[in-house]
């Protein structure tokens, strides 16, 4: 009987120092600075969020914020980076939601090293990026029914997007599906030469995120005809949905979250979790992110999970449908 009860307060000791000692490692965090790593190159929105969020961090948590361009595979090099870091929060990715599709529409998705569902411990879901269908000036339309009415008389019409298999080729293959049109997909690498040409005459239309067109909007030099969202975008309120305008299912959200390697301890998640809830409240961020075409979202870690749960299956589904790929 007293060795029984020798062995159970050996046991309360131990673990009572156990999580005292996980107490103090995790008050102690962070110790040495944070990468935030970036999978797409310096320059971009991705990259543009994470220094205005590093900058923020840093202020609140004592430690530099280095941001760490790893680009390439659309986004799989620096993701697979990061799902092999060790688990101490001291390395974290910023994705944008290609993260969730980048391995379903490469021919080598299955073989980039990481598993996009449970490789990873989700942190915050930073962002929310509603796409729209534009259409540039010298194409002539002044309306989506103007697109479609175009389309179905035969007139051969292009769109453009910042890359082959990106949401924004998903979104435009989605709806030529609903449409029943055939606008022929022109893949360009990355958003400043699609926009280019879109403005240029070249391509008619593009679906994108509305950052890198709003400036063309006041001049005239480019049309918003419709936002792929469920609701009007509280960014560009006066745009139609493509639900309103008839076009049932055709609903593509582009969003960005933070992520730590998996197994990342529920401490860390947690400190970091409240940091960028409130950074994402501040003022300032919230207008530099509207300049970026991005509404602030923030909320638990489990809810950024769960939207890339849904995106993986719901867009798994429809690039196998659609035929999809990446180049």
């Amino acid at each position: 009987m007293k060795s029984t009860r020798r062995r159970a307060i050996a046991a309360a000791v131990a673990l009572g120092s156990a999580c005292a000692a996980g107490f103090a490692w995790a008050n102690g965090y962070p110790s040495k600075p944070i990468t935030l790593v970036v999978a797409y190159p310096a320059g971009g929105d991705t990259d543009a969020l994470a220094r205005l969020f590093a900058e923020k961090l840093a202020a609140r948590m004592g430690q530099p914020v280095v941001v760490d361009n790893r680009p390439g595979a659309s986004g799989i090099i620096g993701s697979a980076y990061v799902s092999k870091a060790p688990p101490d929060g001291h390395t974290l990715l910023l994705a944008p939601s290609t993260f969730s599709i980048a391995q379903l529409v490469l021919k080598s998705g299955g073989a980039s090293g990481y598993d996009v569902l449970n490789g990873f411990t989700p942190i915050v879901q930073t962002g929310s990026l509603p796409l729209f269908l534009v259409a540039g000036s010298a194409s002539g339309m002044a309306s989506l029914k103007d697109l479609v009415a175009a389309a179905k008389a035969g007139k051969p019409l292009t769109y453009a997007s910042p890359g082959s298999g990106s949401p924004m080729h998903i979104l435009g293959e989605m709806f030529n599906r609903a449409a029943g049109v055939n606008l022929a997909h022109v893949p360009y690498k990355g958003v400043a030469p699609a926009v280019n040409d879109v403005l240029g005459g070249h391509v008619p239309a593009t679906f994108i995120t509305l950052g890198p067109v709003a400036p063309y909007f006041a001049n005239g030099k480019m049309l918003p005809l419709a936002v792929a969202s469920r609701e009007r975008s509280p960014i560009a309120p006066k745009v139609p949905t493509l639900l309103e305008l008839g076009y049932k299912d055709v609903e593509v959200t582009a969003w960005n979250g933070l992520w730590g390697p998996r197994n990342l301890p529920p401490e860390i998640v947690k400190t970091l979790n409240g940091h960028f809830n409130e950074i994402l409240k501040m003022p300032d961020i919230v207008s530099r992110m509207a300049v970026l075409g991005t509404v602030p979202v923030g909320g638990s870690a489990d809810a950024l999970g769960k939207i890339n749960a849904a995106d993986f299956e719901r867009f798994g589904k429809v690039i196998k449908e659609l035929g999809i790929q990446a180049d």
